[in-house]
């Protein structure tokens, strides 16, 4: 008996430490994390984050509200030619605020986004309103940018 309860130990031990071929880790210090967040709402697309480095383009499959735990599996390649370009319209203006919090993103129900940079692993991050009203103007074009690539991912 003392066998059995050993061999079953070693192998839940042994499936609970594999990790899926799909799920990768990403060591690059160069990227942008970009995603939406919505509360109230039901079913996937309400918490969709993706990771976009110089070379591939990759969505996280755990869908934290907070953007904490996040957990990547790659993506096909055409979608990262689709949206490849998004750091082009990163403001770097960000990356002087002091403010990590732009609006009250999702107070209202209206949603809000979730951005991370790194450079040289220098890591950033921000969660910012929906609503171009509670936000400063020159990140206007950035959020439009950011839900329009979520947009092309989803179709």
């Amino acid at each position: 008996m003392k066998k059995l309860v050993l061999i079953l130990a070693a192998v839940v031990l042994l499936i609970a430490c594999t990790k899926s071929d799909n799920n990768m880790t990403i060591n690059e210090q160069n990227f942008l994390v970009f995603g939406h967040f919505y509360g109230f709402c039901g079913g996937e697309s309400c918490v969709e984050t993706f990771k976009l480095t110089d070379e591939k383009l990759f969505e996280d499959t755990i869908d934290d509200y907070m953007g904490q735990n996040l957990e990547f599996e790659e993506l096909e390649s055409g979608l990262f030619l689709q949206v490849n370009d998004l750091p082009d319209f990163f403001p770097n203006q960000l990356l002087n605020e002091s403010e990590t919090v732009f609006g009250c993103p999702d107070c209202a129900d209206g949603g809000g986004l979730f951005v991370q940079y790194s450079k040289n692993g220098n890591t950033k991050s921000w969660r910012i309103d929906q609503d171009y009203n509670n936000i400063p103007s020159y990140l206007h074009e950035f959020v439009y940018k950011v839900n329009e690539k979520i947009g092309i991912i989803n179709k």
